[in-house]
């Protein structure tokens, strides 16, 4: 403690008292201060720690989806990667039978984990530095002015180094891509515009037959049948009952009345007379071949 004096009338007094912070105080401090910033502020409050260890998986994902934000799961793969991080995480913090602050230290863990990599673009080199330095302070220590700081003993400080190379680390170069990489959009949805069957008597021609089912087209499209077209049908159908005694006739053998000598000489008429004729004409043919060679010969005698 100092004093400090002051000057009154008739003599001089103690004026005040005033502390003096002294080195080791102000050395603690200060260490204090930066201690408080490690991993703050927390990723999830004591609030949403407690209400998610009250729920099951699906409860988990649900709550850390609205605790996040995250508005387009189904659709966005960003915010689906994100959410499997944190849930992932705090599904293995359950199985270390954590305390609340330990829930709320490693959740803040894997956040900053991944704010160092999105804003400081920090590679895996320096994010396993990051993390040696963080376990450090957090982790066990064999100082014995940083024991009431320890959050985790040897144990769980190893499990946790250990959960991160097998999750972050090992995918490190995917969480690189998803965030700095862009994306083609795929386009999930297409409009179709279909274009209705006109009305009968509009502006536009009646559809093909071929183009639609004969189901569609008699029941929607075909006119009705008038009173002349039934009886045309009507007509149509007596016909060809009539014409069946006609067909019956005409399914007679046209060679009942001959014999078989008969047919063999009018085949053989027919025969000869077709020989008769195309032996005419390769004679007639022969002749002509005949006359030319004789006129080559008789022009290379004179020559």
């Amino acid at each position: 403690m100092a004093i400090s004096g002051g000057t009154i009338p008739g003599g001089t007094t103690p004026a005040a008292l005033t502390p003096v912070r002294t080195s080791t105080e102000s050395e603690r401090d200060d260490e204090f201060q930066e201690h408080e910033k490690i991993l703050s502020p927390d990723f999830l409050s004591v609030a949403q720690i407690t209400e998610l260890l009250a729920v099951d998986v699906d409860g988990v994902q649900r709550k850390l989806e609205t605790f996040l934000n995250f508005k387009n799961i189904k659709t966005c793969l960003k915010e689906a990667i994100l959410l499997d991080y944190y849930v992932s995480g705090f599904l293995w913090a359950r199985g270390m039978d954590f305390s609340i602050i330990q829930y709320s230290q490693f959740m803040t863990l894997l956040d900053m984990l991944l704010h160092n990599l999105k804003t400081l673009h920090m590679s895996l080199e320096d994010s396993l530095k990051w993390l040696g330095e963080v376990m450090a302070e957090i982790g066990p220590s064999h100082l014995p002015k940083n024991e009431k700081w320890n959050i985790f003993d040897i144990k769980q400080a190893n499990a946790i180094i250990d959960y991160l190379k097998i999750s972050l680390f090992q995918h490190y170069k995917l969480y690189e891509f998803l965030f700095f990489s862009t994306r083609e959009e795929i386009v999930i949805g297409t409009e179709q515009m279909i274009e209705v069957i006109k009305p009968s008597g509009g502006l536009y021609p009646n559809p093909l037959e071929e183009g639609i089912s004969f189901d569609i087209y008699s029941t929607f499209i075909k006119p009705p049948p008038t009173l002349d077209t039934e009886m045309k049908g009507l007509d149509q159908e007596e016909g060809p009952k009539e014409s069946q005694p006609e067909a019956s006739t005409s399914d007679t053998d046209p060679l009942a009345g001959f014999t078989i000598e008969d047919i063999k000489s009018v085949l053989g008429q027919v025969t000869d007379d077709v020989l008769i004729g195309i032996q005419t004409e390769i004679n007639e043919k022969l002749q002509i071949q005949e006359e030319a060679f004789n006129a080559r010969i008789e022009k290379l005698k004179k020559a």
